[in-house]
């Protein structure tokens, strides 16, 4: 083949690839939203355990960014190195 096309195809399936890895970082964003939302309707429901419950939304929010972040760091990675 080509060396031409199989570099230009190489460079469409990093694109690809990264693009696709993009999709976890728009899924994190629609978990902690759900996370929230829950917290809230539970923190209506029962004002009394709110307090105790908002340190553990945070921690689900930051786990859910984390992987936000992670899938960030994978689509950089298959841009810039691979």
């Amino acid at each position: 083949m080509d060396p031409e096309i199989l570099a230009a195809t190489g460079a469409a399936y990093r694109f690809l690839g990264a693009g696709l890895a993009c999709i976890g970082m728009g899924l994190a964003a629609l978990g902690v939203g759900n996370i929230f939302a829950n917290f809230l309707s539970g923190a209506l429901r029962n004002p009394s355990a709110s307090d105790g419950q908002f340190a553990r939304a945070f921690i689900g929010a930051a786990l859910a960014e984390g992987l936000g972040i992670f899938c960030l760091v994978v689509a950089l990675v298959l841009l810039f190195v691979v």
